[in-house]
């Protein structure tokens, strides 16, 4: 991994200086996603020296050791430069980070599950972004930013999805017994998950997994449990994360609609303190 260095602390926060001021009932809603709020575990080396341009914060990372979390993040804010609403904002930036600190776990390997579950939680999270362009260069920074393919993401969870649309409930358990490219991904991450290789669980790898069930229209209660057991993945972890992926979709929810309310009223009063303007200028004129 390049050391990064001499880089402005200005530079970093650049691209928030001009967010949008939202009431404080927005704020307190985007702020409350405890669950996904993951602490930095990992340690870096920072090296701070007041000189005459301003603030400067000097990062680290050894070939040998994982980029510290700040380095991720920083990928993420030079790729993309453009400020992100903070309805957004928020809830990316702790993404990051949790999803940092997977990437970078011993036991992490990438799969196509995982990539369709984080696919399918960025795609709910940035619904109704004002631009479909910089939805897909957000997501394209955001992975490229922790040293992956994004287009790789968008391709397999494409494929899981085509796959499972063709799928029944007894078919979608089924993938060991049956050959194919999604059912040899599916048997590789079982034996991985066996404990016959590297295979770390989690909270995206079982946001795919309900969307496989989605997709199949396998709405029988016991077929999840039938999943569970043929991929040798925990349940109860399942039901917990998939549990946590409701409520932060619910309240991504309702931080949508009071931005939206809010970004109304600031339009209607916007209006009425041109309506003054506007009456003046007509009287004026000859």
């Amino acid at each position: 991994m390049a050391a990064i260095t001499s880089l402005s602390f200005s530079a970093i926060t650049q691209s928030f200086e001009k967010k949008i001021n939202f009431p404080s009932s927005a704020r307190s809603v985007v702020s409350n996603y405890d669950a996904f709020r993951v602490r930095s575990i990992d340690s870096f080396s920072v090296k701070a020296s007041n000189l005459n341009k301003g603030f400067v914060v000097h990062c680290m990372s050894t070939g040998s050791e994982p980029p510290p979390v700040s380095e991720t993040k920083l990928k993420f804010l030079t790729a993309y430069k453009r400020p992100i609403p903070s309805v957004y904002n928020t809830v990316l930036q702790e993404l990051i980070v949790q999803q940092h600190l997977m990437r970078y776990k011993k036991t992490y390997r990438y799969d196509a599950v995982f990539a369709l579950g984080f696919v399918t939680v960025y795609d709910q999270l940035m619904d109704g972004y004002p631009s479909d362009e910089d939805k897909e260069n957000i997501f394209q920074a955001y992975v490229n930013a922790l040293n992956e393919d994004p287009q790789q993401y968008r391709s397999d969870a494409q494929k899981l999805e085509e796959w499972a649309r063709t799928q029944s409930s007894a078919t979608l358990v089924d993938f060991s017994s049956r050959e194919g490219e999604i059912e040899g991904i599916l048997k590789d991450i079982a034996e991985r998950a066996g404990g016959n290789g590297s295979f770390s669980y989690s909270r995206f790898f079982a946001v795919g997994l309900f969307r496989l069930l989605e997709l199949s229209k396998a709405t029988e209660p016991t077929i999840l449990e039938k999943l569970c057991a043929a991929l040798n993945i925990n349940k109860k972890s399942v039901d917990r994360d998939l549990d946590v992926y409701r409520n932060l979709l619910s309240k991504l929810v309702q931080a949508k609609e009071l931005l939206k309310e809010y970004v109304e009223r600031e339009k209607k009063k916007q209006e009425e303190r041109n309506e003054p303007k506007k009456s003046n200028e007509a009287v004026m004129k000859p």
